[in-house]
């Protein structure tokens, strides 16, 4: 579809959260219709995990956006997904790819929204791709464990920070489920999740910096529970870690059941989101150092700058093995 000026900032650049939440809505597509594709059970396809996807170049008001989505691996309850996405300007044809993401889908029955129904399985070109898929499934499923059990973090109001400190840039923000929200099952599509996500993280980051920030990258995003419409979600973010031209963003949503539910608040979704700044003419900026107070927030810097020197060394070790090819 066309991008158009409500999907974009105000330097006329699509937010990711747009195009994270039309990259949802094809994997849910073809998840759906796959998990339908044989007798038994109708379901729904909801999201479960977004592995670590980039902003390889910027969408613009005007240009369309092209979304391909393919199933790659199966397991006997969820689907991997592979999603690409091309913008196109169609004043001059120019072509280029901006976004490549995986996400894995579990169905869920119609009937019984707790109820995990069987996938139909996938037929592989070689014996490889079944096994490289596997792989993957048990490295998201392991990682997944993990990132739930560190979930307790809550975000606090800081009285009169600093600038350029961790209170002074967070930001919340807090949306009622409505039935636009929601899949034929009665929960948040995880596409509307991620795209109130990176507005957070945005604000977040346009506070820290006061300059034009874009999505760089958005880390394995966690879907750990489901959020059912009529919940009020609170929608979290604070800074982590700065390098000399980006900053790590922390994001994460708690459910509050708001309608006929004795449940207390629960954390439904986390994420790590990256954000560069830019100038007027889209050119990057240096990024102000991230001012750490308390002993939690510089643990926090600390495992950020790991991330940041692990994606950084796995960037440098693809850009060496292509001039090699």
């Amino acid at each position: 579809r066309i991008m158009r000026p409500d999907d974009a900032n105000i330097a006329g650049n699509v937010h990711g959260g747009t195009i994270l939440k039309m990259i949802e809505e094809a994997g849910a597509i073809i998840s759906t219709r796959h998990c339908n594709s044989q007798a038994g059970e109708p379901c729904v396809a909801a999201l479960a995990r977004v592995e670590r996807t980039d902003f390889l170049s910027p969408m613009c008001i005007g240009e369309v956006a092209n979304v391909s989505a393919e199933i790659t691996y199966t397991s006997r309850h969820s689907v991997e997904v592979q999603v690409n996405v091309m913008s196109e300007n169609i004043l001059t044809g120019a072509k280029k790819v901006t976004n490549k993401a995986t996400l894995w889908y579990v169905p869920l029955s119609l009937k019984n929204v707790n109820k995990v129904v069987e996938v139909p399985p996938i037929q592989y070109a070689r014996k490889e791709q079944e096994d490289e898929g596997k792989k993957r499934y048990e490295e998201q499923k392991l990682d997944r464990l993990e990132t739930k059990q560190r979930n307790g973090d809550v975000i606090l109001p800081v009285i009169n920070p600093e600038p350029h400190t961790v209170g002074y840039s967070q930001s919340s923000l807090i949306h009622l489920v409505g039935p636009s929200d929601c899949t034929l099952l009665g929960f948040v599509h995880g596409g509307v999740t991620m795209k109130l996500m990176d507005e957070v993280a945005g604000i977040v980051a346009a506070r820290h910096c006061k300059t034009n920030i874009v999505t760089a990258s958005v880390d394995a995003i966690n879907f750990h529970e489901k959020i059912k419409k009529g919940c009020v979600i609170t929608v979290s973010g604070r800074m982590t870690f700065t390098s000399n031209k980006s900053m790590e963003i922390e994001v994460f949503v708690d459910a509050d059941p708001f309608v006929d539910e004795p449940r207390e608040r629960y954390r439904a979704v986390s994420a790590f989101f990256t954000y560069v700044s830019l100038s007027k003419e889209g050119r990057p900026l240096p990024v102000p150092q991230l001012l750490t107070e308390t002993e939690d927030e510089k643990r926090r810097f600390e495992e950020g700058k790991g991330r940041y020197l692990q994606t950084k060394a796995k960037r440098q070790a693809q850009m060496q093995q292509a001039v090699q090819q």
